[in-house]
């Protein structure tokens, strides 16, 4: 069986959507720009904040029931249930240490039928100290050495897996170079690749 490895936040469900419009915009209600108005990732330029501003908005909302509350991405959950059982899934997801935890809950809870493992590569964080096996998710995956595809919205993750025999898929989201796809259009675009292989 093909493993296909998942990014969980802003693939599985929509985290800056609903941090955007359930935290940030409670707080800034004046803010000027919408969720698709956020054109790069981290957007903390974009809503004139500091990046550890961003990142303590951000963060709280991980600690929120909110948070867990999320529902999966329609579409991909959709895609779950077709062709979930054809394939292996992991969770490959870069989150803080702090964090990790309420993570795997949500992505078990959600999306444990299929996905069995669940994998992070910590996000740094000021005073943060802890041992730094991986830099980035390439090369967690070249370690792991089991994926066969990986999907993420982060340009750069996904450029880390380059020169690894992976297959890689650019989740649309508005800050990445697939934002003129749909959701749809991109897992129908899995879904043949996955034939191919």
């Amino acid at each position: 069986m093909l493993t296909i490895a998942w990014d969980v936040d802003d693939v599985l469900n929509d985290l800056m959507r609903t941090w955007f419009e359930a935290e940030w915009l409670t707080r800034y209600p004046l803010c000027e720009i919408s969720y698709n108005d956020i054109s790069a990732n981290p957007p903390h330029g974009l809503l004139g904040v500091s990046q550890e501003e961003y990142l303590c908005s951000l963060d709280r909302f991980r600690q929120s029931d909110a948070y867990l509350a999320m529902e999966p991405v329609g579409p991909v959950m959709e895609w779950f249930r077709s062709y979930g059982e054809r394939f292996r899934h992991i969770a490959v997801t870069a989150v803080p240490r702090t964090a990790a935890h309420r993570s795997a809950q949500w992505a078990i809870g959600r999306f444990g039928d299929w996905i069995r493992t669940f994998h992070f590569v910590p996000s740094a964080r000021p005073g943060a100290t802890i041992p730094a096996y991986d830099r980035g998710k390439g090369e967690f995956l070249r370690w792991l050495g089991r994926a066969d595809v990986f999907i993420d919205d982060d340009e750069g993750n996904i450029a880390s897996a380059d020169g690894l025999d992976v297959r890689c898929l650019l989740f649309p989201r508005p800050w990445n170079g697939a934002a003129g796809k749909t959701i749809e259009e991109a897992l129908d675009g899995l879904s043949r690749m996955l034939m191919d292989k």
